[in-house]
């Protein structure tokens, strides 16, 4: 288990670090930055998230995200799995609706004048002053409420604006048959304890996978609980080159 105190260790050390690194995962920030001509830090840190999630799928979920610490931290509270189905594509409604917005403001400038990675922070810091402080705890309780609400990480299932980018790297890689990093299963050695199932924060029915030899699910994050709690070694950690999607 000192990959799973490793793994929320970072994710603590995010969320501590949360009102320094907020404007750096600004979605409204970017239009601000847009409509001025500027390329600022969150545009950069989403690029790398889809460039990375190519590879790595949505790893970063699981190990740097503040808003995944936040949540982890709310299972204290709430540990029942979010209900799954049609909310789990509210994300993606916000997400078209702001990419198109950010687009809209880009092509309006007609051109880049600069890129300033701290645009809008005080010497790299986000929350600076009062005003930055009311913008910083409206963002947490907006993490925490459908967390506290609807269960362990409902925010990722259903609100949260990075995932998308995450999501559609891994679209890429299969697009394009990249090899990127998956959970893989070995369905021989399984004996059906449904453990996995139980810790996975993210709801997928885990020992359902098995069945296919890859957690392939695009809500999965891999944290690697799954791993770390199989009785049998039936899951790793692999790079895989998938030539068909069996996950959603």
């Amino acid at each position: 288990m000192i990959h799973q105190k490793i793994r929320r260790l970072l994710l603590l050390l995010s969320v501590l670090l949360f009102p320094v690194t907020l404007y750096y995962f600004s979605p409204a920030l970017i239009i601000s930055a847009g409509i001025k001509g500027i390329i600022n830090g969150s545009f950069i840190i989403f690029s790398i998230m889809l460039i990375g999630s190519i590879f790595c799928g949505r790893l970063f979920c699981a190990y740097l995200c503040p808003a995944g610490g936040l949540q982890e931290c709310a299972v204290l509270v709430k540990e029942k799995a979010p209900k799954q189905g049609w909310r789990n594509y509210i994300k993606y409604i916000i997400w078209i609706l702001w990419i198109t917005a950010v687009i809209f403001c880009y092509v309006s400038r007609g051109q880049v004048i600069k890129v300033d990675f701290f645009y809008e922070t005080e010497n790299g810091i986000s929350v600076s002053n009062i005003y930055s402080y009311v913008i910083y705890y409206g963002i947490v309780f907006l993490i925490l409420i459908p967390a506290l609400v609807g269960g362990k990480r409902a925010f990722c299932h259903y609100f949260c604006w990075m995932a998308p980018f995450m999501v559609f790297g891994t679209k890429l890689r299969r697009m394009f048959h990249l090899p990127g990093l998956h959970i893989a299963a070995d369905k021989k050695s399984c004996i059906s304890c449904h453990r996995c199932d139980s810790v996975c924060p993210m709801s997928i029915d885990v020992s359902k996978s098995v069945e296919i030899d890859c957690i392939d699910s695009t809500e999965c994050i891999q944290c690697g609980a799954c791993v770390d709690t199989c009785p049998k070694n039936v899951l790793s950690y692999r790079m895989i080159r998938k030539e068909k999607s069996h996950g959603k």
